[in-house]
């Protein structure tokens, strides 16, 4: 990853980004509204294009040069130095189910590198920001992951435990049962979680590029570490699985369990 600093312009934009992204999915959250089937069988609602329109018109403005990677509206300039990367409503399914804790991941990779990350999450009113550079902070105040070697002691999450392909279960479940407990549900918000210090693993798998980039910066920037299953770091280019730890010890104890 670039040791540059992220500029303060860029970090002042990714809340004008995440404000702006609010302010859609505010309309539409816990209203009747249609849902439509993608080609993958995933939910997807007009909440999510609009949410997704706005953040891109927004960077279209203030960066023309920048590149553009969204769940819902596709890639421009991906080969730029500098590209946002885009989910609207990560959690689709909770958002169309009532539940607040869904939330829009905003990513900014530099050469292909995530350097920046928002996880927000519009209906409870919390946002973590991390930024090579800078500290994570939640809320405007500085977070720091815990430290917790020992897997015994350990909270894990996961999205859902379906998530895993049929290959992937037997790894899954050497982790789960290595752990002191396991939680599912929470969406992006556990990558937040982790990097506070209120959580410790954190493992997924069949994502794309914009469900994961912008937990990089976050966790990192609070001390902890997230990779692919096989412990390289992430990027443009990385494959479906992410693994985010808090302590870089238990990282090395999880990537031997699941290898």
């Amino acid at each position: 990853m670039t040791s540059a600093k992220v500029p303060p312009e860029f970090v002042s934009f990714a809340h004008e980004l995440a404000e702006a992204s609010g302010k859609v999915i505010a309309r539409y959250f816990r209203q009747p509204i249609d849902i439509i089937t993608k080609e993958d069988l995933s939910p997807v609602t007009i909440a999510d294009r609009e949410t997704e329109s706005a953040m891109r018109a927004l960077i279209e403005a203030r960066f023309p040069g920048h590149g553009i990677v969204g769940e819902e509206h596709g890639s421009e300039k991906r080969d730029a130095e500098f590209v946002w990367v885009l989910d609207p409503i990560d959690g689709t399914k909770s958002f169309i189910s009532g539940r607040p804790l869904f939330g829009t991941l905003i990513a900014l990779c530099q050469r292909g590198r995530p350097v920046l990350g928002v996880i927000d999450h519009p209906a409870i009113g919390e946002r973590w920001i991390g930024a090579h550079g800078h500290p994570t902070l939640f809320q405007g105040k500085p977070v720091k992951v815990r430290a917790c070697p020992d897997l015994a002691k350990a909270s894990l999450f996961a999205s859902s435990p379906e998530m895993f392909d049929p290959e992937d279960q037997p790894r899954y479940q050497r982790l789960r049962h290595a752990c002191k407990m396991s939680v599912y549900g929470s969406d992006c918000y556990h990558y937040g979680i982790v990097a506070s210090g209120f959580g410790d693993v954190a493992i997924e798998a069949n994502m794309g590029i914009y469900d994961y980039l912008s937990t990089v910066p976050v966790v990192e920037g609070a001390g902890g570490i997230v990779t692919d299953w096989q412990g390289n770091a992430l990027t443009m280019a990385s494959d479906d699985k992410v693994l985010a730890c808090g302590d870089r010890r238990a990282h090395e104890k999880v990537l031997k369990l699941i290898a």
